[in-house]
């Protein structure tokens, strides 16, 4: 299930790096709960329809938005509730309305485009290193993250893969901070096979790491 959430203009700008702001909302709206420091098994986007002032940071426009979408209809309904009470969100802007979209009926393969950047990590020799998209088992491990969640959802996760689209012309990365800490991500569209369940699961919880924070939405 997934919220489209309009947003009202900003009375200050928001910066480049506002990632842990949405989330900050999103606890709220949340409050105490098990989802806290747990595995994500929702995902959020990135403002969409913004004006971008180089020297200042992030304007939101009239018709702005991010979505929020979650495996779990009654995590949605707790946002929603949250949201009624404090619709505030960051730099003076707030949810002005709410649409809910249920999660469409999918093939046993589709390709998205993502509403915020991919990232991957894994630690190797005690350090962890951030994977790119033309790394060799970059798609070994989008693949790994999503059966992971799967198992956590108790649904089946044989016979899913994840790639990158490798037919798209410009793929590319940035670094985005994330409260001081540079994290290198990934743009690019990603194909997901498998059984409709399981790519609804993936376009409700998101792909790759840190979903929960701002990455690997997919549109």
């Amino acid at each position: 299930m997934r919220l489209y959430l309009q947003v009202t203009r900003n009375n200050k700008p928001v910066p480049f790096n506002y990632q842990s702001f949405i989330t900050g909302a999103i606890h709220k709206w949340l409050g105490n709960n098990e989802h806290h420091g747990a595995l994500s098994l929702y995902s959020f986007s990135w403002f969409e329809n913004v004006t971008t002032r180089k020297n200042t940071g992030i304007i939101l426009n009239n018709d702005s938005y991010f979505f929020i979408s979650a495996f779990e209809e009654d995590l949605i309904k707790k946002i929603i509730k949250g949201i009624m009470t404090d619709p505030s969100i960051c730099f003076g802007s707030e949810v002005a309305e709410i649409q809910i979209t249920d999660t469409p009926a999918f093939s046993s393969s589709e390709k998205f485009l993502v509403g915020s950047p991919v990232f991957i990590k894994r630690r190797f020799d005690n350090s962890e290193k951030h994977i790119t998209y033309d790394h060799p088992q970059c798609n070994d491990y989008l693949t790994e993250t999503l059966q992971k969640k799967l198992k956590a959802a108790n649904l089946p996760f044989e016979n899913i893969q994840v790639r990158f689209d490798p037919s798209y012309s410009s793929p590319k990365t940035k670094i985005i901070r994330y409260k001081e800490i540079s994290n290198r991500v990934n743009i690019c569209p990603v194909i997901i096979e498998g059984s409709p369940e399981q790519i609804a699961f993936a376009w409700n919880v998101g792909i790759g790491n840190s979903t929960g924070v701002g990455f690997g939405a997919l549109k």
